[in-house]
């Protein structure tokens, strides 16, 4: 990539789970088509961990994190960031809020993921979805599957309560041995349910399946990786064309 002499500075919103927006920025680097250090995405990142918990205010069980998440967005805008993309899952609930009232465009990780599906040429057909019960009960991966043509099998309560919410506590925990096994199960009983592809949903869930090779591996979308390829595309339109907007 030539030189740019005042590169676009994306701002990455964290502090979502201890080990999501590393996770994001490791992902960042690994999707950028670099030769050399100065190809690389330019990003400036806000993590403050006592962030309110995501799914609890959605599910009506805790305070907005809304005033929080504004707060970093703020920080990142006087940074000098002119996009933001958010390294939770669930965070994107509140987008348009977040957009509106921050004053910067965000990629969303649900746009992100279809576009990953897409690029895989799956058009048609189930799509698995993992996720915390607040991104479930938000909704915003299925409605956009849906406006794609795309149906939605999501684990059942059963393995929700079983498979998925501990596996998201174990990685929170540090405990990636314990946390695969569970991830595993819940993403091979979605493609047993019909699923062509499974969607992790949730920013831990593919620090889970990535400890170790499995069948479950060629299975998954990992949204946090969409996210991060939509970031290295909105940098290098960004670049081209000298604005912060989202192509």
């Amino acid at each position: 990539m030539k030189d740019i002499r005042n590169p676009p500075l994306l701002g990455v919103l964290g502090g979502m789970g201890p080990l999501a927006a590393a996770d994001f920025l490791t992902k960042l680097a690994e999707e950028t088509p670099a030769t050399r250090d100065q190809d690389h995405v330019p990003y400036v990142a806000w993590g403050v961990p006592q962030i309110p918990e995501r799914p609890a205010a959605i599910l009506g069980r805790g305070e907005s994190p809304l005033p929080q998440m504004l707060r970093g967005i703020a920080a990142l805008k006087q940074a000098g960031a002119q996009a933001v993309a958010i390294a939770c899952n669930t965070a994107h609930y509140w987008h348009e809020d977040l957009q509106r009232e921050g004053g910067l465009p965000i990629l969303h990780i649900a746009d992100a993921a279809c576009d990953l599906l897409a690029e895989r040429g799956i058009t048609g057909g189930n799509i698995g979805l993992i996720g915390t019960e607040g991104t479930l009960r938000a909704g915003f991966f299925q409605q956009r599957f849906a406006a794609r043509g795309l149906g939605c099998i999501a684990s059942s309560p059963v393995d929700q309560q079983r498979l998925v919410l501990p596996a998201i506590a174990a990685v929170k925990a540090n405990d990636l041995a314990q946390a695969h096994t569970l991830a595993v199960q819940a993403v091979l009983r979605l493609h047993e349910a019909g699923a062509r592809a499974v969607v992790l949903a949730c920013t831990e869930t593919p620090l889970a399946i990535d400890h170790a090779p499995s069948a479950a591996t060629p299975l998954c979308i990992d949204a946090t990786r969409a996210l991060a390829r939509a970031c290295v595309s909105w940098y290098r339109h960004a670049a081209a064309a000298g604005d912060g907007r989202i192509p």
